[in-house]
This record gives C-alpha cells, structure tokens and sequence, in this order.
C-alpha cells in the first residue's frame, strides 16, 4: 500500500491514501471540493471561483460543486420553532459558514505516520455551526485503502455528529449534497426493489410526474414516450431532475455510479436508520438557469427526508431535543476498474 497522511494549509485540508487524495475547505462551508486518483477528479468541478459567501445569496451564485452539507434544509423556507420562526436561505447555512478543524491524523497509527496495511488510514474532524437555527455538525472524515494492484480501491468515511445547542427542540433535516462528475454513457445503478420516485423537480416540465411520481428505470417523458432514467445523457440535453426514493429499507442503503470511460465504480452507502431517503439530482447541462457554466453531474444525496424543505411537514419531520444529538455515517467506496 501506498503512504497515508494528512496535510494541513490555511484554508485546506488534504488526506491520502495511496494514489487517492480528499481535499477539504474548512472556510469555505467545509467543503469537500475535491476527491482525486492520481489525476482523475471525481467531483462536480466549480461553476465558478471558490470565494466567500453571504448568509443570503443563493447557491448557484456561488461554485455550486463538490460536496456541501446541506443543514437545516436544502431549500429555503421558513419554519416555525418553540423559539419564534426562523428563515433558513436556499441550500441551508453551513456551506455559508467558516468551519474549524477539530483535529487531524492517523486513526491507527498517529499524525503523519506511513502504514503499511489496509488498517491504515487518514483523517480529520471539522465543525460547522449554522445560524438559521442553534444546531452545529461535527463531521469526522476518514480514508483508507481497500485493494491494490489491478483491484486498486478506496474507502472515503464520513461520520456525522449533529447536536442542538440551544435551549429548546428544534427541527432540522439533512442531506448530503455529494455532486459526483459525470459523462455520456456512465450508468446509476440503485437496488432493484424501487421501481419508482417522487419527482421534486423536472427541468421545463421534462418528466411527466402527473401524480407526483415516475416509474424507476423506464420514465414517461411529459412530451410522450419514455427516457431511461438510469443511463446518463449528455449535456446537449440540458436535463435537471430532482428526484426522490420513498422510505428504505436496511438493504436498500446504497447507490452506484459506473464510469466506464473514467474507469472507476463508485458506490456510496448510507444509514437507513437516520437517513431513510436517497435523493438523487440529474443535471446534464440543466442547471443554473443563468448564463455560463452548467453543472455535468450525478448527485446520490443521503438524505432524512423525502422532500427539499424543512417546512414540508410529513412522518419524516425530525425534532432534536436541547442538548440531544444524532449521529449517522456516509461510505463512498471507489474501485478502479
């Protein structure tokens, strides 16, 4: 195996494994800007230059790639709490905000050690607070190797730490907003058992979700005919479809991405306990609506609710007590084919 390490700049924050490297912005939302093998990036790249932002512009002001923590709602609403009501903005607080590093190092063998093994691996825990509502999120992410040679292959763990740090129950909800890059031809693959999705968005009306709802893989287009949802269209295309999984099981917790050209599998597997939902945004040249760069992507978001707002009230809607705290984890595994 390859050296494991971390290092730490002002505003980044880098850990490896082998031919695999994480970087992370703590200043800028915690964000995990970058996942690479070698030269490949993984990761949505930015639509625009990484830079500070407001508590109140919208996201697609800003970079709009990687991955960003989407807290206390992913759309912007306003809810009501024991404290008053409170107006969260579009894709929540945290990627606005300036996280501190709580730590870094070698889980197994200390700050800047090489292993040799596949127990090995790097890691570091950031914290971000958000403003709407008096919730701050410890995440700890970590990275290891799972193979080698012509099974070369990775573990990229997220393990997340939410705590109500104020003085009564307050809502929230989360999602993972995991932008994955993607190209003509790659293919989405989730288990077999959903056979259908809750369409939250369709680009120009594009999916026919007369009753709310599309059949998994083969969709009715509103146009007439049907699109395979599964297999991912070029940007010519210009699609940006939001789509949602109802409630699932203890064996339905994962998504893969196959890149053929780019030579890697990527599947990621979340916490059905905490996260029930999976979210999944298709953007092919779709998204932003302004001029410029659009987004090239696949986006599998973990999520704890089957909706976008926080004000969308259903037997998804979570409450954390004062003082209480959740917890739940992300896995991303990569294997180079």
């Amino acid at each position: 195996m390859g050296e494991n390490n971390v290092l730490t700049k002002k505003e980044n924050v880098l850990i490896s494994a082998g031919d695999c490297a994480v970087t992370l912005l703590p200043a800028f939302g915690g964000k995990i800007a970058s996942i690479r093998i070698k030269d490949r990036e993984l990761l949505q790249a930015p639509l625009a230059p990484v830079a500070a932002r407001t508590r109140s512009m919208s996201f697609d002001a800003a970079d709009a790639s990687g991955w960003d923590e989407c807290l206390p709602s992913v759309a912007a609403c306003t809810v009501k709490t024991a404290a008053g009501e409170a107006q969260v903005p579009d894709h929540g607080d945290l990627w606005r905000e300036e996280w501190e590093i709580q730590g870094t190092g070698n889980r197994e063998q200390g700050i800047g050690n090489t292993g040799q093994g596949a127990g090995s691996r790097s890691s570091v825990t950031l914290r971000g607070e958000c403003f709407s509502l008096p919730l701050a999120l410890e995440r700890t992410t970590a990275l290891v190797e799972t193979g080698q040679g012509s099974r070369q292959g990775w573990r990229l763990r997220v393990d997340y730490t939410l705590t109500n740090t104020g003085r009564v129950a307050t809502p929230w909800s989360w999602a993972g907003h995991v932008l994955f890059a993607a190209e003509e031809g790659d293919r989405i693959e989730i288990p077999s058992s959903i056979a259908e999705m809750r369409v939250e968005g369709s680009g120009g009306g594009r999916l026919d979700g007369s009753n709310g709802h599309v059949a998994w893989p083969m969709a009715k287009l509103a146009s007439g005919g049907t699109t395979d949802l599964s297999v991912v269209q070029g940007t010519a295309s210009k699609i940006g479809d939001k789509l949602f999984t109802g409630r699932l099981g203890a064996d339905e917790k994962w998504c893969v991405l196959h890149r053929p050209k780019a030579g890697v599998r990527i599947r990621i597997s979340f916490d059905t306990t905490t996260t029930p939902y999976l979210g999944l945004w298709l953007c092919y040249g779709g998204w932003p609506d302004r001029p410029g760069t659009k987004q090239m992507c696949v986006a599998p978001e973990p999520s704890t609710a089957p909706v976008d707002s926080l004000a969308t009230l259903g037997d998804w809607s979570r409450v954390l007590g004062a003082g209480e705290s959740a917890r739940w984890h992300v896995n991303v595994d990569l294997e180079v084919l």
